[in-house]
């Protein structure tokens, strides 16, 4: 009897319903050419791939920024932020690369400098005392639209907070 490949699907076993659930993020670490992070968001699970790859899970309705940069020799090639929000089983979704299957997009931006202006906005919710993931989607579309229109976004602040919050309430 030959011996089960890689692959072959023998003792695989089924995941569970609740990782099944999870959207995964691929991070990949080439020092000086590639690097995907997170820049906030609540992981639920971390699984090492190799020195330079890991996946990240996250539970359904979290929501979470990936940064992705490159580089060659002559400099930055590529970078790029996208916040979204982890689906859930049959909801539809928006794909984007390395989140598997992809994820109600809130925001995407290329390009360093505007890259950069949302780092800053994000630093600015941390700033108000609201963690990134629990500030109103409305916000980070808003910052995703203005940054786009090369016009300054405004600042996210706990007053905007509370009525977001209340806004939740009141939705159900």
């Amino acid at each position: 009897m030959r011996r089960p490949l890689p692959g072959d699907g023998v003792g695989v076993r089924a995941l569970p319903a609740s990782r099944d659930a999870a959207t995964e993020v691929e991070l990949i670490w080439i020092e000086k050419r590639l690097e995907h992070w997170i820049r906030f968001g609540r992981i639920a699970a971390e699984r090492i791939v190799s020195r330079k790859t890991r996946v990240v899970s996250f539970r359904p309705n979290a929501v979470f920024a990936l940064c992705r940069w490159a580089s060659n020799d002559f400099g930055t090639v590529h970078s790029r932020v996208d916040i979204l929000r982890a689906v859930g089983p049959c909801e539809a979704y928006t794909t984007a690369p390395f989140v598997r299957p992809g994820g109600e997009l809130y925001l995407s931006i290329q390009g360093w400098a505007k890259v950069r202006a949302v780092l800053a906005a994000v630093d600015a919710v941390e700033r108000a005392g609201v963690d990134p993931c629990d500030a109103a989607p409305d916000h980070w579309r808003h910052v995703h639209n203005r940054l786009s229109a090369g016009d300054a976004p405004r600042l996210y602040t706990a007053e905007r907070h509370a009525a977001w919050l209340t806004r939740k309430v009141i939705e159900g």
